[in-house]
């Protein structure tokens, strides 16, 4: 249903939150998509038969709610809105967007046996000798880019199982894998999130321009024994991805 063919009714809510609601559907339903403007204090006053105050305490709503930005000379804009990622729990990219109902998919950039980075080899407490197992994606969410993953895994949980491989990790979890093949659940560990600003290759990779805002979350996920089991660097562009803190 169009949100022009919605009615607010007397005995509900109050007629701005009726409004804000109708046009959130909208929003959320692809009726209006980001970066479209919406209709017009004018439009909407006309639609529902009310005043500018009405409307404007609806549009307000909107605003606060990060669904809508003001913009001069070209009116109220649909945000590109983030996802969140609670801060409480780690689990999987694919586990994240699954749970919002958003189908995830990767890019294989590279994997393969690798030497540690100093970082690395010290989160996973390896050897500097010892050669984890190295995969870099780019993360997307209903094909939308999203971030760059950049993970290490202690070479020690393969033992005689081969890791998985491009093919695989282009459309599966890496998490997923490591709990049915090697039979070790993901099951907390430690994440240190920062703001940061893009830069050389990495910037281009994300489809930004140098100097745009990015979080970068740094990781070490642990078995349920305590073990170090994978360490990653994970760049999300800040536009489309925020962390959310569950108090």
């Amino acid at each position: 249903m169009k949100w022009t063919e919605r009615e607010i009714t007397a005995n509900g809510a109050s007629r701005w939150q009726q409004i804000a609601e109708i046009l959130r559907d909208a929003i959320e339903g692809g009726e209006f998509k980001a970066g479209q403007s919406i209709p017009t204090e004018a439009e909407i006053n006309k639609a529902f038969g009310v005043s500018r105050t009405t409307t404007r305490a609806a549009m307000q709503k909107l605003v606060q709610d990060g669904l809508v930005s003001r913009h001069p000379g070209l009116g109220t804009i649909v945000s590109d809105r983030r996802l969140d990622q609670p801060l409480h729990q780690i689990r999987s990219f694919a586990e994240d967007m699954r749970s919002r109902g958003m189908t995830p998919s990767y890019e294989v950039l590279r994997c393969g046996m690798t030497t540690a980075t100093p970082e690395a080899a010290h989160g996973l407490e390896l050897a500097t000798s010892d050669r984890p197992y190295h995969v870099e994606r780019l993360l997307k969410g209903n094909g939308r880019l999203i971030g760059h993953s950049l993970s290490f895994i202690r070479p020690d949980i393969f033992s005689d199982i081969e890791p998985p491989d491009a093919a695989f990790l282009a459309q599966g979890s890496l998490y997923d894998w490591i709990a049915q093949e090697c039979g070790i659940e993901i099951a907390g560990g430690v994440e240190f999130i920062e703001a940061s600003l893009a830069g050389g290759e990495l910037a281009g990779t994300l489809g930004l321009s140098g100097g745009d805002p990015v979080l970068i979350a740094r990781r070490i996920a642990r078995s349920e024994n305590g073990l170090p089991i994978e360490f990653a660097v994970i760049t999300y562009r800040a536009d489309r991805y925020r962390f959310r803190v569950e108090l």
